[in-house]
């Protein structure tokens, strides 16, 4: 191959190299934390791919890390699905951080087959910019097949998973492990595309999530019930 055909080919949006960053060809979501954007090839949450946020724990801030870029979204027009959360998404605390609840859809439990299947339509929808996803359980093979239904429907993709999931293969595009460190969370990136993540990223998040409960105390991190927040 001519040098300069190396070179041209070295230099297309679609190849990384396994010491640098990738520089993907594929638009990115800005996540709202500029410390978090520089670890993330193309400087954001990916899309058209799924992002895996595991974790041992709800409460550590796994909504919370979210909300910057899904108040951008909705702010634009832009479609955002929660297949399966774990509670009823608390309206008011939402609006507060900004994000447009006209612009929401939630798709409760049924069956493992059925939660799938809504999640992969949702992804493949091409109108929703963000599918956010509480997979009861979830297998290589199936997990692939929402990875394509992201990239065909152009959605940033979100499956919160547990952290014991680390340990089995994906075919996410990142993953990352959340873990509460005091007031911060800790964020330690084990698959990117492009050189491997070194250093684990503490954020500090917004408590815009947090509301008094009925008898004005802050509901516990995992609680939830009417005039309550779940506080994630």
């Amino acid at each position: 191959m001519a040098a300069s055909s190396l070179e041209t080919l070295l230099q297309h949006p679609a190849l990384w190299r396994g010491d640098d960053l990738a520089r993907v060809a594929q638009p990115s979501l800005a996540t709202g934390f500029a410390a978090l954007d520089r670890a993330l090839p193309g400087g954001g949450w990916p899309v058209g791919a799924l992002t895996e946020l595991l974790h041992e724990r709800e409460g550590v801030g796994e909504l919370r890390l979210l909300a910057p870029a899904l108040a951008r979204l909705t702010r634009e027009g832009r479609w955002v699905a929660w297949v399966t959360p774990p509670h009823l998404p608390y309206a008011p605390a939402l609006a507060a951080a900004g994000i447009q609840l006209s612009r929401l859809l939630v798709i409760g439990k049924t069956t493992l087959r059925d939660n799938l299947w809504a999640a992969e339509q949702a992804l493949r929808a091409g109108s929703m910019g963000a599918v956010l996803f509480w997979p009861s359980d979830i297998d290589s093979r199936a997990a692939r097949r929402l990875q394509l239904a992201a990239e065909a429907g152009g959605a940033a993709g979100f499956l919160y998973r547990p952290l014991r999931a680390a340990e089995q293969a994906s075919p996410a595009a990142l993953r990352i492990v959340l873990e509460a460190q005091g007031d911060e969370l800790s964020l330690r990136l084990l698959k990117r595309r492009g050189a491997p993540a070194t250093a684990a990223i503490r954020l500090r998040l917004a408590k815009s999530l947090v509301f008094p409960g009925r008898e004005g105390r802050r509901p516990a991190a995992s609680s939830f019930s009417p005039g309550q927040a779940w506080h994630a």
